[in-house]
């Protein structure tokens, strides 16, 4: 069953949107008219991004006078392409940017969808969730974007059915200040987790796809180095996702209620022993000390279950590393570390005295005399030592605590 769309209404709503549509495109002859028709339907605010096209792609579409085209040469990537448009939206000064292939898989009739979507949900970003199990769908893809969500839900907490999904609805204007640096079909990841760690909702909405059969189908995605390409983005998000944002984003939902109802769930209303429940929390300071950043939290997890301790409890602990502590966690280490060698501890300059030129002299002297592995020695070290301390301290704190007001365990009934 066909539904009526009634174009001229969604007009007037692209335009009170101030949204425009980018169609990047790599030698799509076959396609890219009938797309940049479809979408003229809707809106003439459309942004054609000739990705250095070698086939009859510019004669095609120079005729098309009432839309902005950016031509460059050589091909650069899809990446590009959208960034490149994406610039220019911006530079035009368009609040929303929707982006759709030129191979002719998507619609231009769902661009509705995103458009009921965002003026429900204001500045997200929307990506068009296709049916990954219909007919002629690759398998490969089927594959490649059940990875590519399980890895954006590590990065962002944000579960999403279609990750890699082209046709999508960007808030350009919040997304101004971000620093992107892949060029191919990865870029379209990096955009998101980079939106979703700046706070911009990231939804999905369903959409319609179409896959040609056999050979048909025109399509530049290199399975081999374009899942390479995605798998190193990934390695790079991995860090800063584990370092900044979770501890972050865990900071920012941190409040007096729910610290009350994390204490009363998991260190009152269970049936555990006080002595497992500050092994647990021992055993998270300890992992959220010791020198394997970006790996401590997983760690600390993978190693609670074959341990059998309280998960919850280690993964809370081990959030000792949040940022307001790290600095505090780098003192204390540099300075157990100085303290187990006998090393001088009055060498470090204080906060108030540096300046660019004293850190310019610190630099030169520690590159060039040895400086620099002389105190990360000290601070591998020390930060061992001193995690071990810190747990021990605070796994005494919980035992004492949970003795003197903690609920008393109830044995089982045989």
């Amino acid at each position: 069953m066909s539904v009526i769309v009634d174009y001229e209404l969604y007009r007037k709503k692209i335009d009170t949107l101030n949204c425009c549509v980018i169609i990047p495109t790599y030698n799509n002859q076959q396609t890219i008219v009938q797309v940049i028709n479809d979408v003229l339907k809707f809106t003439n605010n459309i942004i054609v991004v000739n990705d250095g096209a070698t086939d009859s792609t510019p004669e095609l579409i120079k005729a098309f006078t009432t839309i902005h085209i950016i031509s460059y040469s050589p091909n650069r990537g899809k990446g590009i392409a959208l960034r490149t448009g994406i610039k220019a939206a911006q530079e035009k000064g368009y609040r929303y940017a929707i982006t759709i292939d030129s191979d002719g898989q998507h619609f231009a009739d769902d661009i509705p969808v995103f458009i009921d979507k965002i003026e429900q949900e204001p500045d997200s970003l929307l990506i068009g969730a296709r049916n990954l199990n219909q007919e002629n769908m690759p398998k490969k893809n089927t594959f490649g974007n059940k990875f590519s969500n399980f890895w954006f839900m590590l990065f962002t907490g944000i579960n999403l059915p279609d990750t890699q999904s082209g046709y999508r609805l960007y808030p350009i204007q919040k997304m101004k200040g971000s620093h992107y640096f892949t060029s191919k079909y990865e870029f379209e990841i990096e955009v998101s987790v980079k939106a979703a760690w700046r706070g911009i909702a990231v939804l999905p909405v369903p959409i319609k796809v179409f896959y040609a059969e056999g050979d048909k189908r025109i399509s530049h995605f290199r399975p081999g180095k374009d899942f390479t390409r995605i798998s190193l983005l990934n390695i790079y998000l991995f860090v800063p996702a584990m370092l900044w944002y979770k501890p972050i984003r865990i900071v920012k939902h941190l409040s007096i209620s729910n610290i009350k109802a994390v204490i009363k769930k998991y260190f009152i209303d269970t049936n555990e022993s006080a002595m497992r429940k500050s092994l647990g929390v021992a055993f998270g300071v300890f992992m959220g000390i010791i020198p394997i950043w970006g790996f401590q939290f997983v760690s600390a997890l993978v190693l609670a279950h074959f341990m059998k301790l309280n998960k919850a409890i280690v993964g809370l602990a081990a959030q000792i590393s949040v940022p307001p502590m790290i600095p505090i966690l780098l003192y204390g280490s540099l300075r157990t570390g100085q303290w187990l060698l006998g090393r001088d501890m009055s060498e470090t300059i204080e906060t108030d005295q540096l300046t660019l030129e004293t850190t310019k002299l610190l630099l030169k002297e520690y590159l060039f005399s040895g400086k620099v592995l002389q105190h990360l020695y000290e601070y591998l070290l020390g930060s061992m030592v001193f995690a071990v301390i810190m747990a021990i301290v605070f796994g005494l704190i919980t035992y004492i605590l949970l003795k003197l007001f903690g609920k008393k365990v109830v044995p089982a009934a045989n």
